[in-house]
């Protein structure tokens, strides 16, 4: 327990940490068209995260093959990201496993552990600030429901950056929300461009600036300012609240395409999406910065499932189609379109439990029709 001086002062640490961070942010990027070696790395995870993430990896083995031959694809397996691991070593990311992280390109990674409670923050929130995965991108795409969405969600600011660092006073907690220019400037132009090079009309500011005047008005602000360079975009403000509804109301949210937001929202939100197209195990995930990129499923490491043995029962859908998110971001879309089409025509059919494949056998029977 602290009391207010300590409180304060560990306010104020926490405060020019972030001005920091901020002002060592590196722009450049990595240009995956050019690039004559491009090194993926895959990490199990825990839980169902080795079984998901092995079917993920055969993919982009058979996909890759003759790349991987001739040494422009390496295809690295990353050893020690486990929840015992990092309870071992006292880290979310252990300072070995990082230094592999960081050896490569781009990440496949499984779904990993965080405890409840305790100082032991988030693996993914790490990994994000440590690699400045700054745009968490999420499709959902239902054709017959006319409903093809992008979200993307700030992945380095917000509730999470500071979610394990509050203070706690006798009688009272504190967290801290952390918005800056630079942050919002950088999610918001990656929406836009986003929108614009893919032939979208509109886009969606998602916040909740009437309560959080502070850091959702500058995020609003930022997002409107930025909006003039981009006259061909409609763009709409929308409460968080109100838009967890409409996302649920024909016809309205037909017209929703690209949809921007704050860290925390962009989680909630993209988890009730995923479950509109058919649950969390369907849709696959980006995390991208300039330099690194992360691809990952959206739901978690699902130890129900493993303590009662139906691991090997779990839906691989959601990371495959991050591995085809992968693949387009390394600038192989011919072999994203493959694995796209295989999957919507893929005979298999996971349930879950005994009434459908297992992982392994849905994971064959979508490379025997690669």
């Amino acid at each position: 327990m602290m009391n207010v001086n300590e409180a304060c002062e560990a306010f104020k640490k926490l405060v020019e940490e972030q001005l920091a961070r901020v002002a060592a942010m590196d722009t450049t990027k990595t240009d995956f068209a050019t690039k004559k070696t491009v090194t993926i790395g895959v990490i199990d995870g825990d839980g169902i995260g080795p079984i998901i993430t092995t079917a993920a990896a055969r993919v982009l083995e058979k996909l890759l093959a003759d790349e991987v031959a001739a040494g422009s694809i390496v295809i690295k397996q990353i050893q020690g990201l486990t929840i015992e691991n990092r309870m071992a070593c006292g880290k979310a990311i252990p300072d070995d496993v990082l230094a592999e992280i960081k050896s490569c390109d781009v990440l496949l990674k499984g779904p990993t552990t965080t405890p409840h409670g305790g100082t032991m923050e988030s693996a993914n929130v790490a990994m994000r600030r440590e690699l400045d995965l700054y745009a968490n991108c999420r499709p959902v795409c239902i054709p017959e429901k006319n409903i093809d969405w992008m979200f993307y969600r700030e992945n380095t600011e917000g509730e999470y950056v500071l979610g394990s660092r509050g203070v706690e006073l006798p009688g009272m907690a504190v967290d801290f929300k952390v918005t800056t220019d630079a942050g919002t400037r950088r999610i918001v132009r990656a929406a836009f461009e986003y929108a614009k090079n893919n032939g979208k009309t509109h886009l969606s500011v998602v916040t909740k600036a009437n309560i959080m005047k502070k850091t959702d008005g500058k995020f609003t602000a930022i997002a409107h300012e930025i909006a003039k360079d981009y006259p061909g975009i409609t763009v709409e403000d929308y409460y968080i609240d109100i838009m967890t509804a409409n996302l649920l109301k024909d016809p309205l949210r037909q017209q929703f395409q690209v949809i921007v937001l704050p860290n925390l929202y962009g989680d909630i939100i993209t988890d009730e999406a995923a479950q509109i197209q058919g649950g969390v195990g369907t849709a696959g995930s980006a995390n991208i910065g300039d330099k690194y990129a992360m691809f990952e499923a959206i739901h978690g490491s699902a130890p129900r499932m493993i303590e009662r043995g139906m691991g090997h029962y779990a839906n691989p859908a959601s990371i495959i189609k991050a591995a085809a998110l992968l693949l387009r971001h390394i600038c192989r879309p011919e072999a994203a379109a493959k694995l796209e089409d295989a999957m919507a025509n893929c005979p298999a059919v996971i349930t879950g439990n005994e009434s459908g494949a297992t992982c392994e056998e849905y994971a064959n029977a979508l490379i025997e029709m690669l």
